[in-house]
C-alpha cells in the first residue's frame, strides 16, 4: 500500500467514525424528582381551575418546569418543594429515584411513564389541599426520546433496547435503555439522579448508542 492509499484509508476511517458520533451521539436530561398532575388533583393542591406558571421550558417540546411545588409524603420520611412538570396529564404521576425511594419507604417500581397499574401511591400536599394517590410512584426506566425521522436515520424502532456508553472519570455502559419514539419528542436521552451521579453525567452532557445496540 502507497504513503497515498495509506493516508486516504486513514482519512476515511476518521470521517466514518465522525459521521458516526454525530449521528449517535445523544443529550443527557437528568430527571430529579418530580410530579406531573391531572386536572382534578391540581385543583386539589392548588384550587379549582388553577393554571400552572411556567418556570422554565424542558428538552422535550411543550413540556415545561413549573414555579408550583408540593410536598410529596411517604410512610418514613417527605421532601418538601417537589417540582410539578407540566403541562397536565389525564392521570397523575411522581417520579423519583431508588434512593428517594428509601428515604420516602416507597418501594416503586421501575417503568416507563404511563404505566402505572399495580404501583404504589403516596401524598402530595400543597397550599389548598391534599391528594392521597393510590398508585402512580415508578422510577422511570431509562429511555431516549427521538422522532420518527431520528429513528429511521439510526435504524432503530420504538420500543427497542439499546446499551449506551458514557465518558468521563466514570466511563461506562448503561444497559437495557428503551426507545420512545414521538412527532412530539427530541432527542435526549432520560436517567435520573442515581444513575447521572453513578457515571458523573450532568444535564447537556452526551453519551453515545453502542455500536452493537
Amino acid at each position: 500500500m502507497s504513503q497515498e492509499d495509506l493516508t486516504n484509508l486513514i482519512k476515511k476511517t476518521l470521517i466514518e467514525k465522525i459521521n458516526y458520533y454525530e449521528k449517535f451521539k445523544i443529550k443527557v436530561g437528568v430527571s430529579n424528582h418530580h410530579v406531573h398532575l391531572s386536572r382534578a388533583d391540581l385543583d386539589t393542591l392548588y384550587g379549582e381551575h388553577y393554571a400552572l406558571t411556567k418556570k422554565s421550558e424542558l428538552g422535550q417540546p411543550g413540556q415545561f418546569a413549573a414555579n408550583e411545588t408540593v410536598t410529596i409524603k411517604g410512610p418514613k420520611g417527605e421532601f418538601k418543594n417537589v417540582r410539578i412538570l407540566g403541562p397536565i396529564r389525564p392521570e397523575s404521576q411522581v417520579e423519583i429515584s431508588k434512593t428517594d425511594g428509601r428515604r420516602l419507604g416507597v418501594n416503586a417500581p421501575i417503568t416507563l411513564s404511563g404505566h402505572l397499574d399495580g404501583t404504589p401511591g403516596i401524598t402530595l400536599i400543597g397550599p389548598r389541599g391534599t391528594v392521597h394517590m393510590k398508585q402512580g410512584v415508578i422510577i422511570a426506566k431509562r429511555h431516549i426520546h427521538m422522532t420518527p425521522a431520528q429513528a429511521e436515520e439510526r435504524d432503530l424502532a420504538n420500543g427497542e433496547i439499546v446499551n449506551v456508553e458514557t465518558f468521563g472519570e466514570r466511563h461506562g455502559v448503561l444497559g437495557d435503555v428503551v426507545i420512545r419514539v414521538s412527532d412530539k419528542s427530541a432527542l435526549e436521552i432520560h436517567v435520573d439522579v442515581d444513575e447521572a451521579n453513578a457515571c458523573s453525567l450532568s444535564n447537556k452532557d452526551y453519551v453515545m448508542i453502542s455500536p452493537n445496540r
